[in-house]
């Protein structure tokens, strides 16, 4: 119900009022920020090691176990809320089309197949694929387990051209936009549908259980409509010019579908395709990432994230604790966002009280 608390967030249902009110571009009674920390009096739970890298990544038992021990020890402060999303890796799209995928610490990676775009046989999911089977199976049982305590997310799905990358390589993909470009842009339009499955059926597990759930992603911003970060890696190494000709349609596609979409923008070489995405209303959101090599201040970023917000959108950005205050005064508090942690509970419920003040300061000098 939507007025229900959770058992790791007892003020749920005012944090859900103040989400949809960003997706709005609108402020309830201050600026939308969630803070982390580590919970005052948590009781330590603690969750044997993984035996391999593949139990770590493969065992759903494991996986949502050490979730629930991180959720049960952490204070979700303003919009932050506890959230399990199945985790296979960002290239599991490329997985569920058949390609190995390879176990990291952090992360996996996939293992391209692809050779030539015009002789590959056309891409599909198989219903029985092992990732995919494995997906669901760590869905339901989140689904299970989760029931008033916390949210269940949809995995991380990087699609499109990012998908062509995984499955290709992407310094191979970059020549095959001069080489074969239209069967580059076939295999993009056979995935689209691909992704609206691959997003579709884990949803309907979690509204099964709750149709008040809402969604969410590895991007913890919640929706009571379909919602996700979309995004394209891959744009950092092209043209606007190809942008448009080869990302473009897909990301369309996505958009206009769903209820609520971000824009993952990650990196300075990114930010020259950011006029084509404002092309698309149906882009509430820009998530901007600096990327590695970029700096830690987010207010060295001021005149880009004002031009985002010129233009109409609203902003999600992870920042430093002692930079939440210092970016509320320089932008507008309507349609923004702003995700942190703090080293104790006390030092985020402080921030937490500040940002009052200093979002109707901030509103009454803009």
């Amino acid at each position: 119900m939507p007025d229900t608390p959770l058992e790791f967030k007892p003020d749920w249902p005012d944090a859900r009022r103040r989400h949809e009110a960003w997706w709005r571009h609108e402020v309830v009674d201050r600026v939308a920020l969630q803070v982390t920390a580590p919970r005052n009096d948590a009781a330590q739970q603690t969750v044997p090691e993984p035996r391999d890298l593949a139990q770590r990544w493969t065992d759903p038992e494991y996986a949502i176990a050490a979730a629930e021990a991180r959720m049960a020890a952490t204070y979700y402060g303003g919009e932050a809320f506890p959230i399990y999303v199945p985790n296979l890796g960002p290239d599991v799209f490329a997985a569920y089309l058949g390609s190995p995928l390879e176990y990291g610490e952090d992360t996996t990676w996939s293992v391209p197949i692809v050779r030539d775009w015009r002789t590959h046989p056309p891409l599909c999911l198989d219903p029985e694929n092992r990732w995919w089977q494995l997906t669901l199976e760590m869905t339901r049982l989140a689904v299970e387990r989760s029931q008033g305590r916390y949210l269940v997310g949809l995995t991380d799905v990087h699609s499109g051209i990012d998908a062509l990358a995984a499955l290709r390589d992407p310094t191979a993909l970059c020549f095959d936009l001069y080489d074969c470009p239209d069967a580059v842009q076939a295999a993009v339009q056979a995935i689209i549908p691909v992704w609206f499955q691959i997003y579709e059926d884990p949803r309907r597990l979690i509204w099964a259980a709750d149709p008040d759930h809402g969604t969410s992603t590895w991007l913890p911003v919640w929706s009571p409509g379909r919602c996700y970060p979309v995004s394209c890696d891959f744009a950092a190494l092209i043209s606007p010019v190809m942008f448009r000709q080869f990302i473009l349609p897909h990301l369309r596609a996505e958009v206009e579908w769903l209820d609520h979409a971000i824009f993952h923008l990650d990196g300075p070489d990114a930010i020259r395709h950011l006029d084509i995405l404002f092309e698309l209303p149906e882009i509430r959101a820009i998530q901007w990432v600096p990327g590695t090599g970029s700096g830690s201040s987010m207010l060295r970023w001021l005149p880009l994230l004002r031009r985002i917000q010129a233009a109409g959108r609203g902003l999600h950005l992870s920042v430093s604790a002692t930079e939440v205050l210092p970016l509320l005064r320089e932008l507008s508090p309507e349609g923004l966002m702003l995700s942190t942690n703090c080293r104790t509970e006390e030092e985020a419920r402080a921030l937490l009280r500040a940002t009052y003040g200093e979002t109707h300061d901030s509103r009454a000098s803009k």
